[in-house]
């Protein structure tokens, strides 16, 4: 008598989910979920210890339902085989990005591609130090590109929306701007046609030279 009711862990996570796949990470708090799960906040702690715990919670198991893919013994394609995968296995679940957001949260089941990105970065003889920026340059590009990404998508479902880059250009910006205003007219279509492929490999081969030059 007097202790709180006993609820599955995987409604909570489940609960938790539902929230972060349609509302997102700013609509998630113990409060709400507490409310869904049919209990009070102060009794929901007894299961979850914060929200990081949740987050956490509810990251976890979420890589093992993408299949690994065959990956090219060559490391310098592994490295950017793992990282494509990495960006597409993402660029599925939104959501998945904005929880990252949040700091050093992660699904341990993820934690194979930064072993293979370290480890393919050390077999292209860069030192470990110099694999372990590599692959912080990596989910930089990576992280900011889906982010990137997501926000035009929410800016393109408002119809009325007003496009101000580089629409506010003007023939007087262009002795300031003269590429960005020559380009101007086809910016779209040039960033539309962005080959992420082409570019992330660029960024591997460019680190993986910039390693080798400094020795």
């Amino acid at each position: 008598m007097g202790r709180p009711r006993r609820i599955e862990t995987a409604t909570i996570v489940a609960t938790a989910r539902r929230i972060l796949e349609t509302e997102g990470v700013a609509a998630l708090s113990m409060r709400r979920v507490a409310k869904e799960v049919g209990t009070t906040p102060m009794a929901l702690y007894h299961h979850v210890r914060d929200k990081d715990e949740l987050l956490m919670l509810t990251l976890a198991g979420t890589a093992a339902t993408v299949p690994r893919p065959e990956l090219p013994a060559d490391p310098r394609d592994r490295l950017l085989a793992v990282s494509l995968h990495m960006h597409g296995t993402l660029a599925r679940m939104p959501w998945v990005v904005e929880v990252l957001s949040q700091g050093d949260l992660t699904d341990e089941g993820a934690l194979w591609m930064v072993e293979e990105i370290v480890a393919s970065g050390i077999a292209c003889g860069l030192t470990p130090e110099e694999a372990t920026r590599a692959y912080r340059t990596i989910w930089h590009c990576v992280y900011g590109d889906l982010v990137f990404r997501r926000a035009m998508e929410r800016r393109a479902e408002d119809p009325g929306r007003k496009r101000h880059f580089p629409d506010l250009l003007t023939d007087v910006d262009a002795a300031e701007l003269p590429h960005l205003a020559a380009l101007a007219d086809r910016w779209t279509e040039l960033t539309e046609d962005y080959d992420l492929t082409g570019q992330l490999g660029a960024v591997v081969d460019g680190l993986l030279g910039r390693a080798a030059r400094s020795r």
